[in-house]
């Protein structure tokens, strides 16, 4: 009997003793796996962001398997996943496939991130959050009882349906992906600007325009898209067609879209030819094929897959400035789009036989910084309520209308040969902020054809 009550006290004292110490690891536990984890990605609630439920889960599981190892194992599995959950964080708000994304990464070390202050700020914070995780991990967390376990698992719960709840007005703006089921629709089979089959009779022209938008219940932005074709020159030479056509994921899988006439990724074009492509069908008729890019022929392997779809020549960033464009800065440093026109408008008065010519412009690449020669400062010439309410739009405006400026000027002379030019852009701007974001279509991009007449 008095055994008996003796074991009893000190199990009771034992508990009491170790229940602060539950708790204390458990919060502890939650300082490294819910606040560190998620405190960086939470902010941008406040601004609109793509819904991360599922990494918030993995953070939660990961956390609760590894509590009881080693501390560098533990600070490895956090970073593991936060790196995860970054990259997942950057594809959402990107509309990548993660495979794609994953192909994407040897090409960040492209970016000029001193353009841009939000990635800076960025990096800062997540090695911030980082490396106080790991400090944190230092402190026991490694609680036992089930009911500690069960609050844990609640607490990772409800912030992973908080974030579904904060996502639900942004539906169809992230993680915009085709599947093998997706109906497909393209602005070159909507507006008929290329032949199924055969040759063409003049000279095509497809110019893919970076992070052109259709805008959403905005009458300013309304007005100004295309807004320089409306001149009498310009319908005294050509019929004007207008017209949106569905996206999906970023700018390679929009080229895919225009000139392959398929949903695809370009790295698998990257060792193989596709001879059903728009580039090649021409090339194998007679017609001349021709692409241009504002940056560098190896980023993204344009210098691989450019010719396996049929373009027989091209010209990208240092052979633009060499024949007499300007430089242009920004995230992604190129040949200023505003003088590229120029160059087509020679090249096709040149020619002696059709020729199809594809330009992928560059300068318009979110972010849009002040400087760097892109002429942006004063975007209050394009509109001085979108200099007020969307400065950054205004500036993508600004780049927009000088491309347009630059075009017009070159296809109203009295020597611009015989032409079809079909604009469209590759896919909305992936504005960071619910603010910018929500001002495009979610799910569409717009086209504008400009046929020649007779």
């Amino acid at each position: 009997m008095a055994d008996a009550l003796a074991q009893a006290t000190m199990t009771d004292t034992r508990w009491r003793i170790a229940k602060p110490r539950e708790w204390s690891a458990l919060q502890n536990w939650l300082l490294v796996w819910v606040v560190f984890a998620n405190a960086g990605f939470a902010l941008t609630y406040l601004f609109g962001s793509p819904p991360r439920y599922p990494e918030i889960l993995i953070f939660g599981v990961v956390g609760l398997l590894v509590r009881n190892r080693a501390y560098l194992l533990q600070c490895c599995a956090f970073i593991a996943v936060m790196g995860y959950s970054v990259l997942s964080f950057i594809a959402g708000l990107f509309n990548l496939a993660i495979v794609s994304l994953a192909h994407s990464l040897v090409f960040f070390a492209e970016l000029d991130v001193g353009q841009s202050l939000e990635y800076i700020l960025g990096g800062i914070v997540l090695t911030g959050l980082m490396a106080g995780a790991c400090i944190a991990m230092r402190r026991p967390t490694a609680f036992q009882s089930n009911a500690m376990t069960i609050l844990a698992a609640s607490a990772v719960l409800a912030l992973a349906v908080f974030d579904l709840y904060m996502g639900m007005g942004m539906r169809g703006h992230y993680n915009r992906v085709a599947n093998e089921d997706t109906p497909f629709a393209s602005a070159i089979s909507q507006s008929g600007a290329a032949p199924l089959s055969g040759p063409i009779d003049r000279h095509l022209v497809v110019v893919m325009v970076e992070s052109l938008g259709v805008p959403e219940d905005n009458e300013e932005m309304n007005s100004l898209l295309f807004a320089r074709y409306d001149a009498d020159d310009i319908s005294s030479r050509f019929d004007i067609e207008r017209g949106t056509t569905t996206y999906y994921s970023s700018t390679t899988s929009g080229e895919i879209r225009e000139l392959c006439g398929r949903w695809g990724e370009y790295f698998e074009l990257t060792t193989k030819r596709d001879e059903t492509c728009l580039p090649a069908r021409l090339a194998r008729v007679g017609v001349e094929t021709t692409a241009y890019h504002s940056f560098k022929a190896t980023f993204f392997d344009r210098h691989l897959w450019y010719p396996n779809i049929g373009f027989q020549k091209t010209s990208f960033r240092e052979d633009l400035v060499e024949q007499g464009a300007a430089r242009c800065g920004g995230v992604f440093p190129g040949a200023c789009d505003r003088d590229v026109p120029a160059q087509i408008a020679e090249h096709l008065k040149r020619a002696e036989k059709p020729q199809f010519l594809y330009w992928l412009t560059l300068n318009s690449h979110l972010p849009v910084p002040i400087g760097g020669n892109l002429e942006v400062e004063n975007c209050e010439r394009v509109s001085d309520k979108l200099a007020r309410d969307y400065p950054m739009i205004c500036r993508q405006f600004a780049i927009w209308d000088a491309i347009d400026e630059a075009l017009v000027a070159q296809i109203v002379q009295d020597d611009f040969p015989p032409t079809d030019i079909l604009i469209v852009g590759d896919h909305m701007p992936p504005y960071f902020d619910r603010h910018n974001r929500t001002q495009f279509a979610a799910d569409r991009v717009p086209w504008l054809l400009l046929k020649w007449r007779n």
